[in-house]
């Protein structure tokens, strides 16, 4: 790859994207060309960098794994845009850029007289991309938080769990980790408008709102058919059985789908217990359904004294969707994703070294490049302000005494 250009080498960002959201998105586009000048403040500390899990188990704002996973690749710019003399940087940054992200709750950039009409009297063609929870604008806009809020706003919380039990919701903040891919196409779609028209944009987009499109079917159901979902815990209306299962070892299970009734009477084969096969509670779909509580627990007990990988291989072998449930040690050491290299080891200044993830997808005629190093605090300051803007030393000497890129 050598010398070989990438798909947006051409394009360049100012990233004032915080936390996970925003920030994962524009390494996205980084990894892939862009030329991305992230930019924070030791004033106020982002909260990614207060997040595990951390270098060594020992917290700190240089030991997120989370931080260095989100802003690799970038060019890291400390500068506090709320003073007079850090503005005047940002404006100078913003006449480079193609495109300006920001994810802060709606009215900061204002504040800070660098939202959109500011913006376009320096840059008239310039793309900007405000992304928060609820949206710039409506009776929620000024909703603040982070993503397990906007998770549960937006539904997903409620759907997770045991019909018995207060929601357990997905993982995490959710939305998070799904509008990402949303944010990073819409940043590509205004510039390939712009590279048409010659136009700029202004994109608001909703983290919330893009994570709705992961619950269309039930989204779907209610509007058609007045019907709301439920909690079904690890049920599925069309596979049964259809579950986690325990398996020998501390907290170690085995996941198991069954799509029809020739899986399960494959399944049946491999468990040695042809018996359920004919059972009329779990001969049909229907039968199952109605008696998966049973036949749950006869798949449990045969489980329970087995180790998840022989039950994943035995089954897979017949064609039986089976897998064992992997926690982060064992997805650091799989297999598949060693051979596609995703975990990534980069040099870190104060470290040595930290753990990232590599590219999501892959490109054949432009993979991604590795990041050089992990970021950490004003790593290219001198760089962006020398190189890029054309600073000279005076001026930077300058910036430092008053306080400007702190």
């Amino acid at each position: 790859m050598s010398g070989a250009r990438l798909p947006l080498d051409d394009v360049k960002i100012l990233d004032f994207m915080w936390v996970l959201a925003g920030p994962s998105a524009t390494r996205v586009l980084a990894d892939h060309g862009a030329l991305v000048v992230r930019v924070e403040s030791t004033r106020r500390i982002d909260t990614a960098r207060t997040l595990a899990p951390f270098h060594d188990g020992v917290p700190g704002a240089e030991r997120s794994a989370l931080f260095h996973n989100t802003n690799a690749s970038k060019r890291m710019l400390t500068l506090d845009p709320t003073c007079a003399a850090g503005r005047a940087v940002a404006l100078d940054l913003v006449r480079w850029a193609d495109v300006v992200a920001e994810s802060f709750s709606p009215g900061v950039m204002q504040a800070w007289q660098l939202d959109y009409p500011v913006l376009r009297t320096v840059n008239p063609d310039v793309i900007m991309l405000s992304t928060c929870l609820m949206g710039q604008t409506g009776p929620w806009a000024s909703f603040a938080g982070y993503g397990n809020l906007a998770t549960a706003i937006s539904g997903f919380s409620n759907l997770g769990g045991w019909p018995d039990r207060p929601p357990a919701g997905p993982f995490s903040a959710y939305t998070d980790y799904v509008s990402p891919r949303f944010v990073a196409v819409a940043i590509l779609a205004a510039l390939e408008y712009r590279r048409r028209t010659g136009r700029g944009q202004y994109i608001d987009l909703s983290q919330a709102e893009a994570s709705l499109h992961f619950l269309g079917p039930a989204l779907l159901d209610y509007e058609v058919n007045a019907r709301l979902p439920h909690r079904v815990g690890n049920d599925d209306p069309d596979f049964v059985p259809h579950g986690v299962y325990p398996t020998t070892g501390r907290d170690c299970w085995v996941a198991i789908a069954v799509d029809g009734d020739e899986a399960f009477a494959r399944l049946c084969d491999v468990m040695e217990r042809p018996d359920l096969a004919v059972d009329s509670r779990f001969a049909t779909l229907a039968a199952r359904r109605t008696h998966r509580e049973a036949l749950d627990a006869e798949i449990g007990s045969w489980t329970r004294d087995r180790a998840a990988g022989p039950i994943e291989e035995a089954l897979q072998a017949r064609g039986v969707p089976a897998s064992a449930v992997q926690d982060s040690a064992a997805l650091c050491a799989d297999a598949q994703l060693a051979h596609r290299g995703h975990v990534l080891s980069l040099p870190h200044a104060d470290l040595g070294t930290t753990a990232i993830e590599g590219s999501r997808f892959r490109l054949s005629r432009t993979p991604a490049r590795l990041p050089e190093s992990a970021p950490t605090y004003g790593l290219d300051t001198a760089w962006v302000l020398g190189e890029l803007l054309g600073y000279d030393e005076a001026r930077i000497t300058e910036l430092v005494a008053s306080g400007a890129l702190d």
